[in-house]
C-alpha cells in the first residue's frame, strides 16, 4: 500500500515537472532529485570503506560539481577534471591515506553517474519534453510489469546474487510491456519515428534500465544495505526509484542523436 500511495503522489508531480512546467521548475526538480541521489550514493560508497574517519556526505564539493554539471552550457570534461583534482587534494586531510584513491574515484563516478545522466535529461527535454517523459516513465512502467508478474509468476531467478527477487518471467514481462506501451506512445507523440526505430528505442530503454537496476543492486549488496535510504515509503530511496532512468536517459538521448532514428 505504501508503494502505491507514494507512486500516486510522485507520478502527477513528475508528469507536470517534465511535460508542462517552466524550464526553471524542471531544472530545480531534477537538481533536487540529483542531490538526494548523490547523498544516498555517498552513503553506499562510505559503507564500502569501513575505515573512513569522516562522513563523505558532508563534503559539499561533489554536490556543487553536480549542480554545475547540470547548468553550465559547456565544458563538462574540464569541470569534472578540476573537480577530481580538487577533491583529491581535499581528501589528503584525512587520517587514512588508504581511502584517498577509492573515495576520490567513488565521488567523481557518482557525479558522472547521477548528474551526468540528468544532464542528458536536460538535453532530452530541450529536444521535446515528451522525450524526457518517455525515457523515464517507460522504465517505471517496465518496473511495474516486472514487479507484479515476477511476484505472481516468477520461478526462474534472473541474478540471485545481485537481486534475489528478480526473475526471468518478470524481466520478460517488463520487456514486452515496455515494447507495447512504448511503441504506442511514440506513434502518438512522435509519428515521424518508424516502427523499427521505435522498437529499437523501446528495447534499448528497457534493457539499459533493467541493467541500471542491477548495477545499483550490486553496489548496495556490496555495501550490505537493502535500500539507498527510507525517504520514499515502499520504494526505498530516491536512487532506488530512478536507478533505471539514470541508465535509460543517456542511452535514449544518444540514440536520438543518430540520424537513422530521427531523420
Amino acid at each position: 500500500m505504501k508503494r502505491i500511495l507514494t507512486g500516486l503522489i510522485l507520478t502527477p508531480f513528475f508528469f507536470y515537472a517534465v511535460a508542462f512546467a517552466p524550464d526553471w521548475f524542471f531544472l530545480v526538480t531534477i537538481a533536487a532529485v540529483g542531490l538526494f541521489c548523490y547523498y544516498e550514493f555517498l552513503g553506499i560508497a562510505a559503507a564500502h570503506l569501513p575505515e573512513l574517519d569522516f562522513d563523505p556526505r558532508r563534503n559539499p564539493a561533489g554536490y556543487l560539481a553536480g549542480l554545475f554539471l547540470l547548468v553550465l552550457p559547456q565544458g563538462e570534461v574540464l569541470l569534472l577534471t578540476l573537480f577530481a583534482l580538487l577533491l583529491w587534494i581535499l581528501l589528503l586531510r584525512g587520517k587514512s591515506l588508504k581511502t584517498v584513491l577509492p573515495l576520490t574515484a567513488m565521488a567523481v563516478f557518482g557525479v558522472v553517474y547521477i548528474f551526468g545522466s540528468w544532464r542528458a535529461g536536460v538535453g532530452l527535454r530541450t529536444l521535446n519534453p515528451w522525450w524526457m517523459l518517455y525515457a523515464t516513465a517507460i522504465n517505471w512502467t517496465g518496473d511495474t510489469f516486472a514487479y507484479y508478474f515476477g511476484k505472481n509468476f516468477g520461478k526462474h531467478k534472473l541474478a540471485p546474487t545481485l537481486s534475489p527477487g528478480k526473475s526471468w518471467e518478470g524481466t520478460l514481462a517488463s520487456l514486452l510491456g515496455t515494447l507495447a506501451l512504448g511503441i504506442w506512445f511514440l506513434s502518438w507523440k512522435f509519428p515521424q519515428v518508424g516502427l523499427a526505430q521505435a522498437g529499437v528505442l523501446c528495447l534499448a530503454a528497457n534493457v539499459s534500465g533493467q541493467l541500471g537496476d542491477l548495477c545499483e543492486s550490486a553496489i548496495k549488496r556490496g555495501a550490505g544495505v537493502k535500500d539507498s535510504s527510507n525517504l520514499l515509503p515502499g520504494h526505498g530511496g530516491w536512487l532506488d526509484r530512478v536507478d533505471s532512468s539514470l541508465f535509460s536517459v543517456p542511452v535514449v538521448y544518444w540514440l536520438l542523436q543518430q540520424k537513422w532514428i530521427l531523420p
